[in-house]
């Protein structure tokens, strides 16, 4: 069976460290592929006119405050895409504004985590986070997809 990837969009090298040992820490040891902005984002799942897409991560965790292109324009696009529309997106951001919410969940995000400021609630999340959508989540996509 194919390795589940994680497609992590974060432009904070900080919040990218701790995310990843929080995964390595509750032994969620997936692929991580990491997308220090919302262009770099879209060019990994859709390409480009030079570069064909990724394999398509089991989950992408997409940060909203971000250059170039933020989350929320990250998650219209990749609702607007076949390729993309039916892949899981969790917002997992410092944001804990209603307005944020609120048009991530328009815009067809399947989760909205506020991200905990400690690392001992954060890794917590994250591990649950992980637990849910790697372990027990039927993705819409089979495997090698």
């Amino acid at each position: 069976m194919k390795e589940k990837t994680i497609l992590l969009v974060e432009d904070n090298p900080d919040d990218v460290a701790l995310t990843i040992r929080a995964l390595k820490k509750n032994n969620l040891l997936n692929s991580i592929v990491v997308a220090r902005d919302g262009s770099e984002a879209l060019a990994m799942l859709v390409g480009t006119e030079t570069t064909p897409p990724m394999a398509l991560p089991e989950l992408v965790l997409l940060d909203l405050n971000m250059p170039k292109i933020s989350g929320l324009e990250v998650l219209e696009q990749i609702r607007a895409n076949d390729r993309t529309r039916l892949l899981p997106v969790v917002v997992l951001t410092t944001s804990d504004e209603e307005k944020d919410r609120i048009e991530s969940y328009r815009l067809g995000a399947n989760s909205y985590v506020a991200k905990p400021v400690e690392f001992a609630e954060f890794s917590k999340a994250v591990m649950q986070l992980g637990m849910y959508w790697l372990a027990l989540n039927l993705g819409p996509y089979p495997a090698g997809h």
